[in-house]
């Protein structure tokens, strides 16, 4: 959803508009992911299974990473235009 923060006409609203239809076309359902909702419950279990992956170098992630709290503004639009990739990272220090 992200991506049509910023349409720009009615082209790109109509894809929101077809995605949308498809939705409810095949009564799919919607839920957001908020990660803070499984915490407690799965939390320890994902540092024990992931922790020796990522040190071990079986799994990967990518961040990108923008030097100076000044670069932030730029970087979020940015990121709202999908011109980064991974996890975005403001480093100020």
């Amino acid at each position: 959803m992200i991506a049509y923060y910023n349409a720009q006409g009615p082209a790109e609203d109509g894809l929101l508009s077809q995605t949308m239809i498809a939705v409810v076309r095949r009564s799919l359902q919607i839920r957001g992911y908020i990660n803070t909702e499984f915490v407690e419950e799965h939390y320890d279990g994902f540092i024990k299974e992931l922790a020796p992956k990522i040190a071990s170098g079986r799994i990967r992630y990518r961040e990108d990473i923008v030097s100076g709290l000044e670069s932030a503004p730029e970087a979020f639009i940015g990121m709202l235009a999908g011109r980064n990739f991974g996890k975005l990272l403001i480093k100020v220090s």
